[in-house]
């Protein structure tokens, strides 16, 4: 099921290529959007993430003693402070317009980057945070450590996988990041994972032979390494709703970002300390950081104009024309209802008048919307600095791209379907 994970992101790039070939042949066209209809569950791809020694150990993989078990805990816990310390980088690594649509939403994780480990291996966590005392272990310390060690397997028959709302899950041998969209390249979420857990590898390394030169044995010195990592990035930890509005005022009270779009989580990548962290490790230079960040600038300006000119578009040469169409046929009905019966036809007309009224007040709003929708892109396009133009795409034309949609779908809830020239909803979705 698994491989290694160079092969694997081929293996699923060539899939995606070879789905749209075979969609081709058959008349079909497929569709990878993130968030293809509104309301209903998106798309994404679940990076299932270990790390296995050169002979196939897997390294995540609880043991059946308490010397493999103090292993897996080791690269367990330093996983989870990785994420504590990088998760703007985890979250700028899944940046994308199709995930901004997919993300918070019907069974999507949200923005905010946390861990689901569940909430017995948690407990477990806890308690070996309180059990290690300062300075060195008593007998009593290491028989405690041992048992809560040693019970690790018999935790993880508990369902770890429980809590779809996280973006980054532990499975009983693996982490799931599950944040990426569906038409990403897993490669860069994957790189970036790989290369926050080594500088945290390497910085827990030198923690421990630091102690071990002090004096201290070296299960002595994992275990208090590994405490210091437990209280340090704790906040990461969450077995809660991902969902819900609580979790994003306790998300900000533990100190955790939440970068609600792909602008604000593209500029993570011209933080200095993010570019010692790529340049340390030797994986990418600074320049080639920062060349990167102006491509995704750029691809989401792109698309984002994409989006707005056919909102426009269909609001302009399809939806209005319909609406319209549709008033004179009621406009029609009353005034022919109103030549038979007269006075009476005021009150056998009242829900064709109703309904008039409804079509009226969209179309007025639609076109007002899409006008300023037209209005604010030309503005924003003569911004010269990518990086703010892209924050003006997001905060500005993006909500603007949304006021357009509504008003378009309630005149498609109004609108006779003999009349309205596009598939409804509820028919791509079901049956008329």
């Amino acid at each position: 099921v698994f491989e290694e994970a160079n092969l694997a992101n081929d293996h699923n790039l060539l899939l995606m290529e070879l789905l749209e070939k075979v969609a081709r042949r058959h008349d079909f066209r497929i569709l990878l959007h993130e968030k293809p209809f509104a309301g209903v569950n998106g798309s994404g791809k679940h990076n299932n993430w270990s790390l296995s020694t050169n002979t196939g150990v897997n390294l995540l993989k609880p043991g059946n003693n308490p010397k493999t078990n103090l292993r897996f805990l080791t690269f367990f816990v330093n996983t989870l402070a990785a994420l504590h310390r990088h998760a703007d980088v985890v979250r700028a690594s899944i940046a994308s317009v199709g995930n901004d649509h997919r993300l918070g939403a019907n069974e999507a994780p949200p923005a905010i980057m946390s861990a689901f480990i569940g909430s017995q291996l948690s407990e477990l966590l806890d308690a070996l945070e309180d059990s290690i005392k300062a300075g060195k272990l008593t007998p009593a310390d290491k028989t405690a450590l041992k048992l809560e060690i040693g019970r690790i397997p018999e935790v993880l028959l508990d369902n770890t996988d429980r809590n779809r709302t996280s973006p980054f899950a532990f499975t009983g041998n693996k982490f799931e990041l599950r944040a990426a969209g569906s038409t990403a390249n897993c490669a860069v979420p994957m790189t970036v994972l790989n290369t926050i857990v080594a500088q945290q590898l390497k910085d827990f390394k030198a923690s421990v032979d630091a102690r071990m030169k002090g004096g201290d044995k070296k299960d002595d010195a994992l275990l208090k390494e590994l405490q210091k990592l437990i209280k340090a990035c704790k906040a990461i930890r969450f077995e809660g709703n991902g969902y819900g509005e609580e979790w994003v005022k306790e998300a900000k009270k533990r100190g955790l970002s939440n970068l609600k779009d792909t602008p604000a989580a593209l500029q993570v990548w011209g933080r200095k300390e993010v570019g010692e962290l790529f340049s340390g490790l030797g994986v990418l230079t600074t320049e080639e950081l920062h060349a990167r960040q102006e491509v995704e600038y750029e691809n989401y300006i792109m698309k984002r104009q994409i989006e707005a000119r056919i909102a426009g578009d269909m609001a302009t040469n399809i939806v209005i024309p319909a609406a319209i169409a549709y008033q004179n046929m009621l406009i029609e009905n009353i005034s022919g209802l109103a030549e038979v019966f007269g006075k009476e036809a005021k009150a056998m007309t009242s829900g064709q008048r109703e309904i008039l009224a409804q079509v009226s007040e969209s179309v007025r709003e639609l076109y007002s919307s899409q006008s300023k929708l037209r209005g604010e892109r030309a503005k924003i396009n003569k911004i010269d600095d990518v990086a703010k133009r892209a924050d003006k795409y997001g905060s500005v034309v993006t909500p603007l791209i949304e006021e357009v949609g509504n008003h378009c779908a309630r005149l498609e809830r109004l609108v006779d379907n003999e009349i309205w020239p596009l598939p409804k909803f509820q028919e791509m979705l079901f049956t008329r």
